[in-house]
């Protein structure tokens, strides 16, 4: 009981006090009621789970999001020059283009569409004719394969390799599917069409493999074959200097594309994003999905904070009203049982943040799971999580658990001490 003598100070410290002592004395084994008990126990262990699948569940999903991302921006690089004039992309433009933006990196391609084909195999693809050292200095995927070729010509012909008109470098999904090795003959079949004597028919070439790259993802190590800007240039029948596009690295690509569109307005520059834009919005919109419905883990166990509490309020009816009628004010009653619900509640959540630590930490250095590296673009599971999740996981666990914890303390301050004195 206070005394009316004591200063706010003493009487500050004595609340604290007697909520610490009531917050201690209910979290205790009832073994009268046992089932209180275990219904906080199971209300801990549901808090506790539910943090960690879901912090675990973010970091995977974020990984492989990022992975598939890191992916997709090689291969389809930051951005792209396109034009629909025929010859609008020259190599003056480009003369210019690296005169203005020295800090980007450029490389010309000519690209068309053809069937590659080995014995009784046929599969489509998209051919790149590009500059194998400007190419190597944009897409490190390509650079791992150029110099391969290059040590390979070192090993076997005791010199660097030198530029060959018709040569491809094709992607390991290609390779394998076809058997080929380095020096074989690999046909491709063009869309353009050669007039002949009797009729137009398509354009075919054989072309020596020199290199193999391996993107991870196996669309592209199937559908993508470069070889060198001349060959497709002398296919497509058009002049050295002009071009169909320029592919173009740039470490701030978002903010560089807004640059060079508006200094060359007559050329069209896609981002990488552009190119992939319902993909990734189809990532995001499973993920937002997955966080919603693991989190409704976590409000699944908040409800047995609400039962455990409420059962504690039911059970301790005279004590409380005993309570209030010495002096206790119904705030310090709603204070002890929103410290008691938020301590199993945050308790459940920060255990179930180091269980999701200790789990992501296996994950990341031990082979427990593996996959298969053509379908997912890595046989390792990507692991990556970000702030922003573990934010808004932190601060949606601590805003339920709180939630959970009010309306039982409310309840407890509603008992009538005469009431409930009288009648029992």
């Amino acid at each position: 009981m206070q005394s009316v003598h004591s200063t706010p100070l003493q009487r500050t410290k004595q609340n604290t006090k007697l909520i610490s002592f009531l917050v201690r004395k209910y979290l205790r084994f009832n073994k009268s009621q046992p089932f209180i008990s275990i219904t906080a126990i199971l209300a801990f262990l549901g808090v506790c789970i539910g943090v960690m699948v879901l912090i675990v569940a973010m970091a995977l999903m974020n990984g492989f999001d990022k992975e598939f991302e890191r992916k997709l921006f090689i291969m389809n690089y930051p951005i792209t020059a396109i034009s629909d004039s025929f010859d609008a992309i020259d190599s003056n433009l480009l003369e210019d283009m690296e005169s203005q933006f020295q800090h980007l990196k450029f490389s010309p391609f000519v690209q068309m569409q053809a069937i590659s084909k080995r014995g009784q195999r046929m599969e489509g693809a998209m051919v790149f004719g590009v500059d194998f050292e400007r190419e190597s200095a944009l897409n490190p995927i390509f650079k791992i394969a150029f110099d391969e070729t290059q040590k390979f010509y070192q090993q076997n012909f005791g010199s660097s390799y030198e530029k060959e008109v018709f040569d491809v470098i094709i992607g390991k999904t290609l390779q394998r599917q076809y058997g080929l090795q380095l020096s074989s003959k690999l046909l491709l079949i063009f869309t353009h069409l050669t007039p002949t004597a009797m009729s137009l028919t398509p354009t075919m070439k054989h072309f020596n493999v020199v290199g193999v790259f391996d993107s991870g993802l196996i669309a592209y190590d199937k559908g993508y074959i470069y070889t060198n800007l001349e060959s497709l240039q002398t296919i497509k029948q058009l002049p050295n200097s002009v071009y169909d596009g320029i592919h173009i690295y740039s470490n701030n690509s978002r903010e560089d594309i807004l640059v060079l569109q508006k200094h060359y307005p007559q050329i069209r520059f896609v981002g990488w994003w552009e190119q992939n834009g319902n993909f990734f919005a189809a990532l995001a919109l499973e993920k937002r999905a997955l966080f919603i419905v693991l989190m409704l883990i976590i409000l699944v166990a908040s409800l047995n904070i609400i039962s455990s509490l409420l059962m504690t309020v039911m059970s301790r009816r005279k004590e409380i009203a005993l309570l209030l009628t010495m002096g206790v004010s119904t705030t310090e009653i709603k204070k002890t049982f929103l410290y008691l619900g938020n301590l199993i509640g945050i308790s459940g959540i920060l255990v179930g943040g180091i269980l999701a630590a200790i789990a992501l930490s296996i994950l990341a250095n031990f082979p427990i799971i593996s996959l298969p590296a053509d379908v997912y673009g890595s046989n390792k599971l990507p692991l990556e999580l970000s702030m922003i999740d573990l934010t808004m996981i932190l601060i949606g666990s601590f805003v339920i658990v709180f939630l959970s914890s009010y309306y039982p303390a409310k309840k407890a301050t509603q008992i009538d001490p005469l009431q409930v004195l009288r009648n029992e």
